[in-house]
């Protein structure tokens, strides 16, 4: 039986503290449609969707409204289009797009991932054909999500695909003029991209997974904040020292809590679309709602200008506290599960931004204790393709030698240079363009091509 006190910190979370589901994302293996008809292929991935999606925002609002959580985002992960595209052409990847663009509007979902690649190794034909698209079909699909993973700890950095992508990147925002460059806001590129992630823009069904299954991602910054908050404000009345290490605990409580609330959510829907339940991914991910902050956290840790000395061990300190916590909670943990910093996305970070306190090296330093990389990263619309592949290649090299899952989404905005405010609305939110430092610098290093190699880890088995 839940104590009086458990009752009331649960109406708080609700309520006071921003908790909700953020996304509850519908994993769907899209092989068997595979056609050497390009129609054929569109109706059969349509019919799939739909056949088994086509209840998923119902079920979830239902649930939601049960237990009176929300859940903000409902939206389907397939396998690699990249498969579904071999032995096909670039057009026929733009038809496959709004095949699964109509599917979503269909079943009312946000978001649809996978439409995706690996080529940490080497491009396929049908990879190829993913990537030369892109730009179309993120500029003409609404829905339309992509992810390319491009490095991994067993093949180091594929630098000829991350100078491709450079170019894929800037003529993907240019395209896209009237909104400053969003369409590039849909893809992102991975080292150690996680099989089971139900975060957009980057979800997708790896290898190895089921015919379908239900991955859940949490969300509680407002909570995690809260419930510091909270513990400091008692200890200085009851005049008592704080350790961080004391902080920790309190956030190992708190994800703890939350993980729970967002297995409990998963394992319902699962059973009533009569799908497997996958993961719960534990990830602390902001809104640019006031009180809903990873930049916030960092704060009431007593990090006053976020980006100052002490902000990479700070975000390390709250990653590894979320993620023990969670653990405990689940034995069904996956996905990123961590604490995201995606810059236009946290009020409070683009804040820092503004204000000359975080930029574009010391986020990069943070990434590598956290999930998921340089997120929703605002620069100039003239940065070269050459300079946006280097601040790839930094960031796989990052997720490479730490065997951690890291990614960029990078969004150049055309016309606008490092200042100027630009803002997407709704999750997607608003962030000063920060400086890209040294533009150029690194051109030959990045046409010299090829692989970088793996590093010694690799022969970890």
């Amino acid at each position: 039986m839940l104590r009086t006190d458990e009752i009331l910190s649960t109406i708080r979370m609700l309520h006071a503290e921003h908790l909700d589901v953020r996304a509850v994302t519908l994993a769907l293996n899209l092989n068997d449609c595979a056609s050497a008809s390009v129609d054929q292929l569109c109706k059969k991935v349509y019919h799939k969707i739909v056949s088994r999606a086509s209840q998923l925002v119902e079920i979830c609002d239902d649930v939601g409204a049960k237990y009176g959580i929300p859940i903000t985002n409902k939206r389907i992960a397939i396998s690699p289009a990249a498969i579904l595209l071999s032995g096909h052409n670039v057009q026929a990847a733009v038809e496959l797009a709004r095949a699964l663009d109509n599917a979503a509007e269909r079943c009312r979902v946000d978001f649809v991932g996978g439409f995706s690649a690996l080529v940490q190794k080497g491009v396929s034909a049908g990879a190829s054909v993913v990537i030369e698209s892109l730009p179309e079909v993120l500029n003409t699909t609404k829905r339309v999500c992509a992810s390319i993973n491009a490095a991994s700890r067993k093949a180091g950095v594929n630098m000829d695909a991350l100078h491709r992508l450079g170019h894929v990147i800037s003529q993907t925002a240019n395209a896209d003029k009237e909104k400053v460059g969003f369409a590039a806001a849909k893809l992102v590129v991975f080292a150690n991209i996680p099989d089971d992630n139900p975060f957009m823009a980057g979800a997708y069904m790896g290898a190895g997974e089921p015919e379908a299954t239900i991955n859940i991602g949490v969300s509680g910054p407002g909570v995690v904040d809260s419930a510091l908050r909270r513990r400091i404000l008692a200890a200085q009345e009851e005049g008592k020292r704080l350790t961080l290490a004391d902080l920790s605990e309190e956030i190992k409580t708190a994800s703890f809590r939350v993980t729970r609330i967002g297995e409990l959510i998963g394992r319902e829907v699962a059973e009533r679309l009569n799908t497997q339940f996958g993961v719960v991914d534990l990830s602390l991910a902001p809104t640019p709602q006031v009180g809903d902050s990873i930049g916030e956290i960092l704060k009431t840790l007593g990090i006053a200008n976020v980006g100052a000395p002490g902000s990479t061990a700070a975000i390390a300190m709250l990653n590894d506290a979320v993620k023990k916590g969670g653990l405990f909670a689940s034995s069904s943990v996956g996905g990123l599960s961590g604490a995201f910093i995606p810059v236009s996305e946290d009020s409070t970070l683009a804040d820092a931004a503004a204000q000359g306190h975080l930029h574009l090296e010391k986020l990069e330093a943070m990434t590598a204790v956290c999930s998921v990389g340089l997120d929703m990263i605002l620069i100039p619309g003239d940065t070269p393709p050459e300079t946006i592949a280097a601040i790839m290649a930094d960031e796989m090299a990052i997720g490479v030698i730490n065997n951690k899952t890291t990614a960029t989404r990078l969004v150049p905005c055309p016309g606008k240079v490092a200042g100027d405010r630009v803002s997407f609305g709704g999750l997607f939110g608003a962030s000063p363009v920060m400086e890209v430092r040294n533009v150029g610098a690194s051109d030959q290093f990045v046409r010299f091509g090829g692989r970088i190699p793996a590093p010694l880890q690799s022969l970890g088995n």
